[in-house]
């Protein structure tokens, strides 16, 4: 959803005034609701075969595992992408979005490409009102960026009551170090206003132990643009700016 703002790169470029009053804004359901957020963003977010979400689905699946059997829930499901992907294997995956429109959107696929033990629901990440202690998996996929750091806490902990003794938690969000997050800083290229609070690899890894989870993955990963990807899979280990991705899973002690 990122788009240039228009002058050369490192050249300082004058705010957009509807940026800032989005930025002195809260960020709640209303603004995915009024905004067009999941109906208006780019081709490669509304479209679930896009390289970006083919990529997406592949690295959070392989941070995952194994899910056959599993009962699983994606939380902040957004177009259901992942969701779906997850349910391809898993005995039952419910998406959760707090957003009326996502749920429509994934509703409306689901109707037309019927999956077995797949459902939606409209509810709060933070307060699912789903059975606790029963979920081998819950997923939260591009979620924590968009959380304030009060929501994010509560949201691993809805995470960990949600899980039986054992039950794992997949986090998968941008890193705040990448180049392409630094230009948005930088005022280069737009920002996302919904992109509230990034969260690095080391926090995330600190956060979700200090709520009783016990670190099993964390690493940094590639983004899926195909001649930048090569470039940041060989030197993510040495150079901060290509670490694209933070992907993390923990396990319920």
């Amino acid at each position: 959803m990122s788009r240039s703002r228009g002058g050369g790169a490192g050249v300082p470029v004058p705010p957009d005034p509807e940026e800032a009053d989005a930025s002195e804004r809260r960020i709640d359901r209303a603004y995915y609701e009024e905004s067009g957020y999941f109906e208006e963003g780019g081709a490669h977010l509304r479209d679930p075969d896009s390289p970006f979400h083919r990529y997406r689905q592949e690295k959070v699946l392989e941070l995952c595992g194994p899910v056959e059997g599993q009962r699983i829930v994606d939380l902040g499901c957004g177009w259901g992408t992942i969701s779906f992907a997850l349910a391809e294997t898993a005995r039952e995956v419910v998406g959760v979005d707090f957003a009326e429109t996502a749920i429509r959107i994934c509703r409306a696929r689901l109707q037309r490409e019927p999956m077995v033990g797949l459902r939606f629901t409209r509810a709060d990440a933070r307060d699912t009102g789903l059975p606790g202690g029963q979920w081998d998996l819950v997923v939260a996929a591009d979620l924590v960026e968009h959380l304030y750091p009060e929501d994010t806490l509560a949201v691993y902990r809805e995470a960990r009551r949600l899980l039986r003794p054992g039950g794992r938690l997949v986090v998968w969000t941008p890193n705040p170090g990448h180049l392409l997050e630094c230009l948005r800083r930088w005022g280069v290229l737009r920002a996302d206003p919904s992109h509230v609070d990034y969260k690095t690899l080391d926090r995330l890894a600190r956060e979700l132990g200090e709520e009783g989870f016990e670190i099993e993955v964390a690493y940094h990963a590639e983004s899926h643009l195909p001649i930048v990807r090569t470039l940041e899979r060989w030197t993510l280990r040495w150079i901060p700016l290509f670490r694209r991705r933070v992907g993390v899973k923990g396990r319920r002690s």
